[in-house]
C-alpha cells in the first residue's frame, strides 16, 4: 500500500527483456539508506507495485512479469530514465495522499499541457472502459502520484499540477504524446464493479 506522495526517484541502470516474456528491471534508488528496504519488500516504480528481488547497495532489482508490462509503461524504460519511487507505507506513517495500491489499470497519452498560474494544466486521455470511473474532484494516481481530477470532458480529463509536484516528480517531464500509468481510485473501481454486477 502506498500514499501517492513521491519522496524519491530511481534511475534505470538496466531493463532486460526475457526470452520467455517479462523483464528484469534494475534501478539506482534514492532513499535506500534511510528506508532500508529488504528483498521481498514492495516498492512503487512509476506507480507500479514491484517486489525487490535483489539489493546491491542502492541498486534494486525487480522481476516484471508480462501482465505488468502489458498494463504499464515499464517495458519502455531505458537506461538513464528517471522514475518516481515510493517505498511502501508503514503503520503510523502520515497519510497525505490517498490509498494507492500500485495496481496500474492502464496507460494513456498526455494530450496537452499549458502553464496555469504557478503550475500547469495537463490533459490526458480518458478512454473506455475507465471513462466512467474518472470523475471531477475524484482521486487518481498518475505514474504513482496522488492527484485530484480537475475537469473531465469527452475522451479526456485534466489535472492541475502545483509547482511542488512538477519539481518533485517526473510529471513535469512528460511531453505531449508521451504515455503515463493510470491507477483508478480504488473506491471508484469497486463501485463500478458493483453496479456492473447488479445490472446483469
Amino acid at each position: 500500500m502506498f500514499s501517492g506522495l513521491i519522496g524519491y526517484r530511481g534511475t534505470v541502470v538496466g531493463n532486460d527483456a526475457l526470452e520467455g516474456g517479462g523483464a528484469t528491471l534494475r534501478l539506482r534508488c534514492e532513499g535506500v539508506a534511510a528506508e532500508k528496504p529488504a528483498v521481498k519488500d514492495s516498492i512503487a516504480v512509476n506507480g507500479v507495485c514491484l517486489t525487490a528481488t535483489r539489493i546491491d547497495g542502492d541498486v534494486v532489482t525487480f522481476d516484471v512479469i508480462p501482465e505488468t508490462l502489458d498494463r504499464s509503461t515499464l517495458g519502455t524504460l531505458r537506461v538513464g530514465d528517471v522514475t518516481n519511487l515510493e517505498y511502501s507505507l508503514r503503520i503510523g506513517d502520515r497519510m497525505g495522499g490517498h490509498f494507492v495500491y500500485g495496481h496500474v489499470d492502464t496507460t494513456a497519452r498526455v494530450l496537452a499541457r499549458k502553464h496555469e498560474g504557478q503550475g500547469e494544466r495537463v490533459r490526458i486521455e480518458r478512454a473506455d472502459p475507465f471513462e466512467a470511473t474518472i470523475t471531477e474532484k475524484a482521486f487518481i494516481a498518475i505514474d504513482g502520484v496522488s492527484l485530484t481530477v480537475a475537469a473531465v470532458g469527452d475522451g479526456w480529463f485534466e489535472l492541475a499540477l502545483i509547482p511542488e509536484t512538477l519539481a518533485r516528480t517526473t510529471l513535469g517531464e512528460r511531453p505531449e504524446g508521451s504515455a503515463v500509468n493510470i491507477e483508478i481510485d480504488p473506491l471508484a473501481r469497486y463501485v463500478a464493479e458493483a453496479v456492473r454486477v447488479r445490472s446483469r
